[in-house]
């Protein structure tokens, strides 16, 4: 068999492990909500969430697969070596950080790992003054603001949503609301694993479609133009993935994002997943690859301080924070060592 297609059957085969890795570690957040309040059960939570994430691949398009292929770093100045490194290195920063039960982007681990080994790459072939010249500026612009925009906008619009609802609920019994969010919670727990899809569903789409292209396999004109014909496999294997991620491997960094932060109820699950689906939808439909993670732990959050401040464990929420400015450059970091040692046994790399 040819070497090059090897290595692409390697690369889209690890790029599907990151995947599953993506469903030990972010899906879950898609569910921690409507799990922790008791709607629903872990493995009917799983089956709900899979359902709508795969449904947002037929209405979000793939703004964000197009960002994450060749918004953010030359698509000349990446070969397959640089996608295996960047998803290796991304793979062993959401591996510890879920060892640890900390809810870090798996988004910004990809990110910053592609990055890192295209950085490396660009480095021992050209110098470390011309380096940046692979980065696209415009890309790492927007991205880099919505770490700090998505948490921030889940977090107004949960305190909003709390907020309103406690006043319009406010003369009713408590028992009588509690019903009804149970059942509203079905809604914005779906809302909310459709702007996950349509948002961290796409991320490994990009990168696949990146190393067919890089490996001679897809063109240009097929990867912008012929999506629909051709990435039908890949769409179907990257929400399979994360599926059966979730339902293996999530509870750990469900009870953080469920219950050590801050207790929820239905209908604080409700404001939290709704505050959190309208930013995802936002930015999905700009292509923009923010954190699902950030911004369901900023409405989480938002949620929580309508009772009293001291009902958001801070501990909890500054360890998190530390652990999302540390994401890209730590990602980045193993990503470029791994690239490193690809480049000294294969100087093709």
């Amino acid at each position: 068999m040819d070497t090059g297609l090897i290595l692409v059957i390697v690369t889209c085969a690890v790029a599907l492990g990151f995947d599953f890795i993506n469903g030990f570690h972010d899906a879950a957040n898609s569910i921690a909500t409507v799990v922790s309040t008791r709607v629903l059960s872990p493995k009917l939570a799983v089956i709900w969430a899979a359902f709508f994430n795969f449904a947002a691949a037929f209405i979000f398009g793939i703004a964000v697969a197009k960002t994450i292929y060749s918004g953010m770093i030359r698509i000349d100045a990446v070969t397959q070596y640089v996608v295996l490194a960047g998803l290796l290195g991304a793979i062993v920063w959401d591996l510890l950080t879920w060892w640890w039960g900390l809810p870090t982007s798996s988004s910004h681990a990809l990110i910053g790992a592609y990055a890192g080994a295209a950085l490396c790459r660009a480095t021992l072939l050209h110098g470390w003054q011309n380096a940046h010249r692979i980065i696209i500026p415009h890309g790492w612009i927007r991205t880099i603001s919505f770490i700090f925009i998505s948490p921030v906008l889940g977090f107004v619009l949960g305190f909003i949503f709390m907020v309103s609802t406690y006043w319009i609920f406010r003369n009713k019994a408590p028992r009588q609301v509690d019903t009804w969010f149970r059942k509203l919670q079905l809604l914005s727990a779906a809302s909310y694993s459709l702007g996950h899809g349509g948002n961290d569903a796409q991320k490994t789409m990009g990168i696949i479609a990146g190393a067919l292209y890089t490996g001679h396999f897809m063109s240009e004109f097929d990867v912008t133009h012929n999506w629909g014909r051709l990435h039908w496999p890949i769409i179907i294997g990257a929400n399979a993935a994360i599926a059966a991620g979730t339902y293996f491997g999530g509870w750990k960094i469900v009870h953080t994002m469920g219950s050590k932060i801050t207790k929820l109820k239905p209908i604080g699950g409700f404001c939290a997943e709704t505050a959190g689906a309208i930013t995802l939808f936002a930015t999905a439909i700009l292509g923009i690859p923010v954190s699902t993670t950030h911004t369901i732990t900023g409405a989480i959050v938002g949620v929580g301080t309508t009772q009293r401040l001291s009902a958001v464990r801070w501990g909890v929420a500054s360890r998190i924070v530390w652990a999302w400015v540390l994401t890209i450059p730590a990602s980045a970091a193993v990503a470029a060592a791994t690239f490193y040692v690809m480049f000294f046994f294969n100087h093709g790399a």
